[in-house]
């Protein structure tokens, strides 16, 4: 920034606090996503990574990783509601491609196809959409074993017949050995929300000085400013 007549003042001492209260404002969105996301079916938490040069940065210095432990699992008791034990995706065939979730709240239509509650295609561990041969009266005839084995219960036979078994896989797409699949069980988020509060207490605080910082430099501006009219008039 030039002031006319000459004087010159360094705009980096307002640059600095402006830029830090961006940087401090993207991290609270950041656990402000995790705090939404605390009751949300697979949500699994955000962590901000910082860049070393993000104070020359600002936000552009920021990004986010996933958190991939194990969230909160809980018992439902709908047969078509499964949770993986460990670390790993179920495979979903969207209109843009395969996605991998962790919310395995899962239904059969008329056809037999196994979808999620947005109509997506649930995947096998050989890629294949997964189609049940028989279209059960109930739900409580389709079973599920621990390694992802999907049965259906045949009332001709009284037996349990294979479909499929779930593709389970890591991040990196690789299929997942032993995935420890409950049955009758959701898992909501990872997120732990005292965690979250504390974390958030450094950045509300580093705001605040930087916010402070801002507004002293903008009074002393604004008094030079001042200053400088009165000598010219």
């Amino acid at each position: 920034m030039r002031i006319n007549g000459g004087i010159e003042y360094i705009h980096d001492g307002m640059r600095v606090p402006l830029r830090a209260m961006q940087v401090q404002t993207e991290l609270m969105n950041i656990h402000n996503e995790n705090v939404l996301g605390f009751d949300k079916v697979g949500y699994q938490r955000q962590e901000a990574v910082v860049s070393s040069f993000t104070e020359f940065l600002g936000t552009k210095g920021i990004s986010t990783s996933l958190d991939d432990t194990v969230g909160r699992i809980t018992m439902t008791k709908n047969p078509l509601d499964f949770a993986i034990a460990v670390k790993g995706y179920f495979q979903v065939e969207t209109d843009n491609g395969i996605r991998l979730t962790r919310d395995g709240r899962f239904k059969i239509d008329k056809e037999g196809n196994l979808l999620t509650l947005e109509n997506y295609r649930v995947l096998s561990d050989s890629g294949i959409p997964i189609k049940l041969h028989i279209v059960p009266d109930s739900p409580e005839k389709i079973k599920v074993e621990t390694d992802g084995k999907l049965s259906v219960f045949n009332d001709k036979t009284y037996k349990l017949e294979a479909v499929a078994n779930l593709g389970i896989v890591d991040s990196r797409g690789l299929l997942v050995e032993k995935p420890n699949i409950k049955q009758g069980y959701c898992e909501f988020s990872n997120v732990a929300m005292a965690k979250e509060f504390m974390e958030m207490m450094p950045i509300m605080r580093n705001f605040e000085a930087n916010r402070q910082m801002f507004l002293i430099q903008n009074q002393n501006l604004q008094k030079v400013i001042n200053q400088l009219g009165s000598a010219n008039g």
